[in-house]
């Protein structure tokens, strides 16, 4: 099945150069560096597949690949796929990085910018199309993550006040965002709740889901991911 994206759309995904130490450090902390790069390596790589796959039409939009550190563009010219703009992450904490995507594709003439990140794979393609309709009529849309924060947000211009004054990598982050949001004048849009890969538990759902997935009949379609789930995970049927 197509998913169009509408003309005059946007999409970014944000993601990060795969390195020990540095991501996924929560992860890490219950599977070790190695893994949890590796595993960080498999959810980026199986998304960008994803979102460059034909399936997703573009007719007047476009898909971004947004990476960080700005140096990285070397390591990621082999491997990110063509259906794909690649551009570097501006400076800043998280907060001024997202904002200053959005104002350069706003600037850039886009009318509709949806921004997700590599953290879960497994998100439905219709909820990501689903953002870019509510912004026919919302300016702002936003799809909660299950640990406090949120794996997509959206808007039309002006860029909303939103990205500032936000504990990033907390539980807070939803709560602060909104708090920005009231009494700013724009209109919400709110998606379904999903979950973003972070920590040991995370993963394990994740196993879960595709496995769940494979069992009804679906393909995930995350190759990468599905080579790594048994490192960590019980096998099927075992305590």
């Amino acid at each position: 099945m197509a998913w169009p994206m509408p003309g005059g759309a946007v999409l970014g995904i944000f993601g990060k150069k795969p390195e020990p130490g540095k991501v996924k450090t929560r992860l890490a902390a219950g599977f070790g560096d190695g893994f949890a790069c590796e595993a960080h390596e498999a959810m980026l790589l199986d998304t960008l597949d994803a979102w460059a796959s034909d399936r997703f039409l573009a007719p007047g939009g476009r898909r971004v690949f947004v990476y960080s550190p700005g140096d990285a563009g070397p390591w990621f010219d082999p491997v990110v796929p063509p259906g794909l703009v690649m551009q570097p992450q501006a400076g800043g904490d998280l907060g001024a990085r997202m904002r200053a995507f959005f104002e350069g594709e706003f600037g850039d003439g886009a009318d509709r910018v949806v921004l997700i990140g590599s953290d879960s794979p497994t998100l439905d393609p219709s909820i990501v199309i689903g953002a870019f309709l509510c912004l026919e009529s919302k300016d702002v849309v936003l799809g909660p993550a299950t640990d406090g924060g949120y794996y997509l947000v959206g808007c039309r211009p002006p860029v909303p006040p939103i990205f500032e004054g936000v504990a990033w990598g907390t539980s807070a982050v939803l709560g602060q965002t909104l708090d920005r949001l009231r009494g700013a004048g724009r209109s919400l849009a709110v998606l379904p709740p999903w979950y973003d890969v972070d920590a040991p538990d995370d993963w394990r759902l994740l196993g879960s889901h595709v496995r769940a997935m494979r069992l009804s009949g679906m393909d995930p379609g995350l190759p990468r991911v599905e080579s790594l789930l048994p490192r960590v995970l019980p096998a099927p049927g075992t305590p």
